[in-house]
């Protein structure tokens, strides 16, 4: 049977785990990150790949440190030929370079564009009609390693962060088997990243300033930021009232031309049920947004809690 040790921890590496069970793979062990406190109760909180792998009966291991004597000695025990690492975070030599036959990575996107921590994110907010999956192997660097497959997908005018990463995850699990079979079958012909003339796009972890809105922007640009970054972290901007400010998180919305000269963040009520905000260029129609300390609601009931919202502006 072919032995795998598999590495990762959020949900999008739950696909490919899943996927290497059902065509036969042995998965000595599945790696992933060690429990979290979270909430207001600090409760530990299981990743969603360990959740997965206790369902399924298979070997966890935690380590706080991928360089822990004992932790590199138990791996090495496991006596697997190849590694499998989906969403998971920078291994050390010790690790990749451990197996016989390699170890090599899903990374959702089409390296060398978008290496980084938030591909999918970053592919959308910059506008992108068109990204992927990649599977490579593993080198001392982030995401250069040489690559195996790559398979393309598209991306749709109204795609957000959340339908994208399902898609990628779908294909991606079946890239990781076709990955891991041609590795076994000694059929594998990976090739160096051609990064010679090309203009790299990278893809960094999204921090707090990724998510605030400038309405100075154009709309398109505010649109793809938006749906970049739905339905986590979020795009936010705050609601200026004339007594106090409230901040918004803004999960959809859509483009809506307009030459009209109001200032950018002016707030127009369209109708009873909808409302525009004015950008850089063109305006933007909000369509589910959620106030903070309230729930995630449509424009028409956020704007039925709301009588003075011609009053407001968004900065």
């Amino acid at each position: 049977m072919k032995r795998v040790v598999y590495m990762g921890t959020p949900g999008f590496a739950t696909g490919p785990l899943r996927a290497l069970l059902d065509a036969g793979y042995e998965v000595a062990a599945v790696v992933t990150a060690p429990d979290k406190p979270a909430g207001r109760g600090l409760n530990l909180l299981e990743s969603e790949v360990k959740r997965f792998a206790s369902d399924k009966g298979l070997k966890i291991l935690q380590p706080v440190s991928l360089k822990d004597p004992d932790f590199l000695k138990e791996l090495m025990s496991l006596d697997a030929p190849l590694f499998v690492v989906v969403a998971f975070r920078m291994l050390p030599k010790e690790v990749w370079s451990m197996p016989e036959l390699g170890c090599f990575n899903l990374h959702a996107s089409l390296l060398p564009n978008y290496r980084g921590a938030a591909p999918i994110n970053h592919a959308i907010i910059n506008g992108e009609t068109e990204t992927g999956v990649t599977t490579f192997f593993i080198d001392d660097k982030i995401d250069t390693g040489e690559i195996l497959f790559q398979e393309r997908c598209p991306i749709d005018e109204s795609e957000n962060a959340g339908s994208l990463h399902d898609k990628l995850m779908a294909i991606g699990s079946g890239l990781v088997v076709k990955t891991a079979d041609s590795i076994y079958n000694g059929e594998a012909l990976p090739y160096p990243q051609r990064v010679e003339d090309a203009i790299i796009k990278p893809a960094p972890k999204l921090t707090r300033e990724t998510g605030k809105i400038d309405w100075g922007r154009g709309a398109k640009e505010i649109y793809n930021q938006i749906r970049g970054l739905s339905p986590y972290p979020t795009a936010y901007s705050e609601l200026v009232f004339p007594d106090k400010t409230l901040q918004v998180k803004i999960f959809e919305s859509e483009i809506v031309y307009s030459d009209k000269p109001y200032p950018n963040g002016t707030i127009i009520r369209e109708t009873k049920s909808s409302f525009l905000v004015f950008c850089g260029e063109n305006c933007l129609r909000i369509n589910e947004l959620q106030p903070s300390g309230k729930r995630r609601m449509k424009a028409s009931e956020f704007m039925a809690g709301i009588r003075d919202l011609e009053n407001c502006k968004m900065r």
